[in-house]
């Protein structure tokens, strides 16, 4: 099957079921759900793959709504990672350039995950055709991923082997512009600190309390310190969740706080954590309180693979980027202008693109919608500083992601414009797109061996030295 008959099969196929796909992501959308509770998200994605039949398996390692499809059978394996969940408190009228909740303090698809799983999906069904029609042999794999946002299903799925066995694994995110995902990810680790003191009157008896808040409080300033002593490519935030009380007068006798540590390589993020784990044993010792600390989650960074971006970019530029109506770009720039910080948008390019995508970024800024496709520019940078948990996939087989512009230009993800964008047409051709330009490349791969043999042998390269290593131990439950 040549390459043009093979770009026909699977853009005839996508355009069929259009219509259900883009029924699907709006469904999502309108049952927002968060950390392992996507119900709803995962059974539809399942009755629709068991209605074009693939095999569906469950609650893979007992994580609720983790799953894998698959059709075929043989060599080569190629999957796709499709995630569907929300974040907590985005809710957001669709196709609205203000801010205005549907639900007030409600989850919304801040990050575009409706529009995730079902690209994913249409992909999956286009190869999966292909296979029973006889134009390729192999076996197509559908993993059902919950909780990227919080969870990190995908790392304790490639903990305990789920993702071994397969030749290759693509996926994409919406994202504002069409492009290669550059470079890697930041690693990253998720902990909670709990401490526990003695309450007191702060007036009458002070000498009896022990704050558990001083406690917290010191553990901040020691992590402060040790900011100037790491990696100046680590990232560490936190966020106070349990203050103690509203009370100036009593002595805290409790205090909690969320701390995420991340570093562009998985190899330093051990040490790293195990200091800010230090700063809280120190600051428990100086006030005579109780440390309790809970793992989380935690995911790897992403392991780039060249010959797997340069059959992505090549497929995108084959499909065509989508075109927009006026009417799309009029919401587009309404959203556009709705964006408060011109220089958070350089912040993000700096931080986000390769130097030609900076360049090509710039030279349309002022436009609402990113219509060009990126230039792919192959690099082991990481660039991205942001974390996904496909780092952890990347680790087990090749990997590779694409963007697909489903958000106006310069549109920060986790935003309330994104969630407003997720219903419409421009959503629902980025999903399209991206569908198309991810069964086009795993059916190139599926038909030529050597293309797929280039690909593996850069992966066994960049493992050779360092093996996979999972963040997370292997006595840690997921938190749901």
């Amino acid at each position: 099957m040549d390459f043009e008959s093979m770009k026909r099969a699977v853009s005839a196929s996508v355009e069929a079921h259009a219509g259900a796909y883009t029924a699907l992501s709006d469904a999502i959308w309108d049952h927002p759900e968060v950390n392992f509770h996507e119900d709803f998200a995962a059974a539809q994605l399942i009755a629709a793959l068991r209605e074009h039949g693939f095999a569906v398996t469950e609650r893979l390692n007992r994580l609720p709504n983790a799953f894998r499809a698959e059709y075929g059978c043989g060599a080569p394996v190629i999957a796709f990672l499709g995630e569907f969940d929300a974040l907590s408190a985005m809710s957001q009228r669709a196709f609205c350039a203000v801010r205005e909740a549907e639900t007030p303090g409600a989850p919304g698809h801040g990050c575009g995950h409706n529009l995730l799983g079902v690209g994913s999906l249409g992909a999956a069904i286009a190869v999966k055709e292909l296979i029973e029609s006889g134009e390729l042999s192999g076996t197509v794999v559908y993993f059902g991923c919950p909780a990227e946002e919080t969870g990190s299903a995908k790392t304790f799925l490639a903990r305990d082997g789920f993702f071994d066995g397969l030749d290759a694994i693509f996926s994409w995110h919406p994202w504002d512009y069409n492009g290669i995902w550059p470079g890697g990810s930041l690693a990253n680790v998720k902990m909670i600190f709990r401490f526990k003191g003695q309450s007191a009157h702060a007036a009458g008896s002070p000498e009896l309390g022990r704050s558990a808040l001083d406690a917290l409080e010191l553990m901040n300033v020691g992590v402060q310190f040790l900011r100037e002593h790491v990696p100046e490519d680590t990232r560490i935030h936190y966020a106070i969740t349990d203050a103690g009380g509203a009370s100036p007068n009593v002595v805290q006798a409790r205090a909690e706080a969320v701390y995420l540590v991340r570093s562009p390589r998985l190899a330093d993020l051990e040490g790293i954590k195990q200091r800010v784990i230090d700063c809280a044993r120190g600051a428990a010792i100086m006030t005579g309180t109780q440390m309790e600390m809970e793992f989380v989650k935690a995911c790897s960074n992403v392991l780039p693979n060249t010959a797997l971006e340069e059959v992505l970019v090549e497929s995108m530029r084959a499909v065509g980027a989508p075109r927009y109506t006026p009417e799309e770009l009029a919401l587009a720039s309404a959203l556009h202008r709705s964006l408060e910080s011109p220089e958070q948008t350089l912040s993000k390019i700096s931080r986000l693109c390769d130097s030609d995508t900076r360049a090509q970024v710039l030279a349309h800024q002022g436009e609402a919608m990113y219509t060009f496709i990126a230039p792919h520019t192959p690099t082991d940078s990481p660039l991205v500083t942001i974390s996904t948990d496909v780092g952890d996939a990347s680790w087990c087989a090749p990997t590779s992601q694409m963007s697909a512009a489903a958000w106006a230009a310069d549109t920060p993800a986790h935003s309330w414009q994104v969630v407003a964008i997720g219903k419409s047409t421009i959503a629902h051709k980025a999903t399209l797109f991206a569908a198309q330009t991810l069964a086009l490349s795993a059916a190139r791969l599926m038909q030529d061996g050597a293309l797929l043999a280039r690909a593996q042998r850069e992966f066994a390269l960049r493992t050779k030295d360092h093996p996979y290593l999972c963040p997370i131990p292997k006595d840690i439950l997921p938190k749901t």
